[in-house]
């Protein structure tokens, strides 16, 4: 099965969900209006309200319940993009204009501020002490993500663990709990929860991998922006950093380029060449398949359904994407 036929099993829902978040993003001042709205039309994958849905499938499933977690969670995911363009000074994304660009930073800033602010208080449906929880740490643990991110700019001197620990954050976090919240809405057993959490986690970080590897292999139409773009900016991702640590003319070679006070006029491409033939994006992949095969293991632990193969369904697209 094709990762577009199991959203057509949801295609109702997901419109539902649609169509809430369009009914949220919207407000009184016309510029977080449009800023929220342009963004919202960008599109998107919206895999963490799917995962959402799958995830309450091992439980008492009800869309109009669903719909207010599912909403959040995609929002706070929508708001994290708005800051990410604003640190990565980032003109585009899937193709089209930042917030930032359209706008400025300072409209970008609080456009993402309103959103964060819309998933809370959207989440208010629940009262459940662990939904809110939850959604808290998780925003907390984002924003020392980012704060990571910038503090570890153009430091090449990181390690694996650094690495790891950042897109967790930055990521696999957001994708773990969009599992963990949609078996909580659901009433799932919490043995269910956890083994969703943890599928999601893996998941999440095989995700981020995978998209750190399509930045050295993948083509400008196929990334929406030029190859190479997250080193240009200084962050370092898993194939650079083995490649660094397993070279040291590549290493020189980076931090030499790099050098430059515009390094939006760098040609990448001996760098995303010495990366290749070092045996980073190799590891990578590794690396990727190893979290997968933590994901599988993950479902095994839960019971049989048809939810537990549309999950397999969406783990092994995750795996295909580097190729």
């Amino acid at each position: 099965m094709k990762l577009a036929d199991i959203y057509m099993q949801f295609q109702s829902d997901i419109t539902i969900i649609e169509q809430e978040l369009e009914a949220s993003v919207q407000a009184r001042h016309d510029v977080l209006k449009n800023a929220s709205t342009h963004l919202l039309k960008a599109g998107g994958k919206r895999i963490r309200p799917v995962f959402v849905l799958l995830a309450a499938k091992f439980g008492t499933y009800d869309i109009h319940v669903l719909k207010n977690i599912a909403v959040p969670l995609e929002l706070v995911h929508m708001a994290s993009l708005v800051h990410d363009d604003v640190i990565d000074d980032a003109e585009l994304r899937r193709g089209k204009r930042t917030v930032k660009s359209q706008w400025d930073n300072k409209v970008a800033m609080y456009t993402g501020n309103y959103i964060f602010a819309k998933a809370v208080e959207a989440s208010a449906y629940f009262d459940h002490p662990r939904v809110h929880q939850v959604l808290s740490n998780t925003l907390v643990e984002m924003c020392i993500g980012e704060v990571e991110q910038i503090r570890d700019q153009y430091n090449w001197g990181q390690n694996l663990r650094v690495y790891l620990r950042r897109i967790k954050r930055k990521t696999a976090l957001l994708i773990a709990v969009s599992c963990e919240l949609g078996a909580l809405a659901a009433d799932a057993d919490p043995v269910i929860q956890k083994h969703l959490y943890n599928f999601g986690y893996n998941v999440g970080m095989s995700f981020q991998i995978t998209d750190d590897i399509l930045d050295f292999v993948g083509t400008e139409k196929q990334l929406g922006k030029p190859a190479g773009g997250d080193l240009r900016q200084g962050n370092v991702t898993l194939p650079a950093l083995y490649a660094m640590h397993h070279d040291e003319e590549i290493s020189h070679l980076i931090k030499n380029m790099l050098k430059n006070e515009f390094p939006e006029n760098i040609d990448m491409q001996p760098i995303l060449k010495a990366v290749k033939e070092s045996g980073g994006i190799d590891y990578s992949i590794k690396m990727s398949d190893r979290f997968l095969h933590r994901a599988y293991d993950s479902l095994e632990r839960l019971p049989d359904c048809e939810a537990k193969n549309y999950l397999k369904e969406i783990a092994a697209y995750i795996g295909k994407r580097k190729f």
